[in-house]
């Protein structure tokens, strides 16, 4: 289990370095997820061409692959930017969302990991069981299993990547295969908000950039949306304004209410 001390640490890594993550994600969580970023005190870009790839992940703190809203541009522009993160050594987090709904995305889910390499892979129960089982199915991009259900999958793909793999859900699981940690900091209302896993996912990238230990990376980014999303329902009398609040408490939570408040 992570100590008061270590959530700390990261976090005022994260606001020390204000690392640059850039984000290849879906049209969908582009303004969330960059607003998330500026919220927590990193730095965001949305960089998606092609012909800039080489020369953005050199920047880059971390690279962000989102295969929410795919087409072949897209894909051809995903698997450049994790080869150039690759040879730049930059860490790189996989959201693979939707795999299981479709043939296409779970086959091209594989294609990244296979040729890129994802330090960190982060979805819901039902896509993380796909990645592993085919005869898993995804409600689209919302997920069908628990995380708890998804656990035993989880380790399997851990192991058989090397990467360290995150499901979200009402608890949040962190494992390299061997180490598990868990975070239970989160509130109900969390899912009815549309890419807001697609932020978590970028949250992550901002630790993964800073902090060398991916578990302790990926355990106080899960930590500090969960805890933004359970402060903000406090005050939130649904989604819409449950999504404002999360920005605004992302933006107060300091390394020490992290460090105090973080259930893991």
């Amino acid at each position: 289990m992570l100590t008061k001390q270590q959530f700390l640490d990261a976090f005022k890594a994260v606001k020390a370095g204000s690392p640059l993550v850039q984000n290849i994600t879906n049209y969908v969580a582009m303004n969330n997820s960059a607003n998330a970023l500026l919220a927590i005190g990193a730095s965001p870009v949305m960089a998606h061409e092609k012909s800039e790839m080489d020369e953005m992940t050199s920047i880059a703190g971390c690279l962000v692959l989102n295969i929410g809203t795919l087409d072949e541009y897209w894909m051809e522009c995903i698997l450049e930017a994790g080869r150039c993160a690759r040879r730049h050594n930059k860490p790189i987090v996989l959201d693979p969302v939707g795999a299981g709904a479709t043939s296409l995305r779970t086959n091209f889910c594989w294609k990244v990991i296979n040729e890129c390499h994802p330090d960190i892979i982060r979805g819901n129960g039902s896509e993380i069981m796909a990645l592993i089982n085919a005869d898993v199915k995804s409600k689209g991009v919302d997920s069908s299993a628990s995380s708890c259900d998804a656990l035993s999958y989880a380790k399997i793909l851990a192991e058989r990547t090397g990467a360290v793999v995150v499901i979200s859900g009402q608890t949040d699981y962190i494992t390299d295969g061997k180490r598990v940690e868990t975070i239970t900091n989160g509130h109900p209302m969390m899912p009815a908000v549309t890419a807001l896993g697609c932020s978590s996912t970028s949250i992550v990238g901002a630790f993964a950039a800073v902090v060398t230990d991916k578990i302790v990376a990926c355990t106080a980014a899960m930590a500090l949306i969960g805890l933004a999303g359970e402060r903000a329902a406090k005050i939130s009398k649904g989604p819409g304004s449950l999504q404002v609040n999360i920005l605004d408490e992302l933006y107060q939570i300091t390394p020490e209410i992290l460090a105090e408040e973080a259930r893991a």
